[in-house]
């Protein structure tokens, strides 16, 4: 039997294998969001269709916006992802609509995917420690080959304070985090 959740998932995985960038041969948002799921599933097991639906659909279509569309500083970067925030949680509350979900979902994946609530509610919380373990475990490696040694240690910093404090313990268990970086998940 097929779910509105599967339903979801396959519109969310449709729409992502349209992307034009590969990794590994496999279009590398639909690999993102099947990394966001697989991370969901292995820290938060019992997750609601809402934050599995924010997960899967996190960095939906993210190709379409560039970052170059906005200027290359501080300010445009946080004003692009500001935009594709709000781009994802659009994208994705329409995705579940039609699928049969009710305003409150919608709402819920929304505010998940515009991070309203982050530190403060537990579901949104929950997705930037499934963005930051993804991250670790993924993408640090070959970010951290392309950006100078001297800004890493700001990088992690920042990575580790979008934690939740059991998330950074959780990271201190699963990698191997050198202690230059590790004072920076611990309590």
């Amino acid at each position: 039997m097929t779910t509105r959740l599967d339903h979801v998932f396959a519109a969310i995985d449709a729409a992502n294998a349209q992307d034009p960038n590969l990794e590994d041969g496999t279009p590398a948002a639909l690999l993102y969001g099947q990394r966001m799921t697989a991370e969901q599933q292995r820290l938060f097991p019992d997750a609601s269709d809402a934050l599995r639906i924010a997960c899967r659909g996190q960095h939906i279509e993210r190709w379409t916006l560039p970052r170059d569309a906005f200027p290359m500083d501080r300010a445009g970067y946080l004003r692009w992802r500001q935009e594709q925030g709000r781009r994802h949680a659009d994208r994705v509350a329409g995705i579940m609509q039609q699928a049969g979900y009710d305003a409150e979902d919608l709402d819920r994946a929304r505010r998940m995917l515009t991070k309203q609530g982050l530190k403060r509610d537990p579901e949104v919380q929950a997705l930037e420690d499934v963005i930051c373990f993804t991250f670790i475990r993924w993408y640090l490696g070959d970010f951290a080959a392309e950006q100078p040694d001297d800004k890493m240690p700001r990088i992690i910093e920042r990575t580790a304070a979008k934690m939740s404090p059991q998330g950074r313990r959780r990271a201190l268990e699963e990698f191997d985090i050198p202690d230059a970086f590790a004072m920076h998940f611990r309590d």
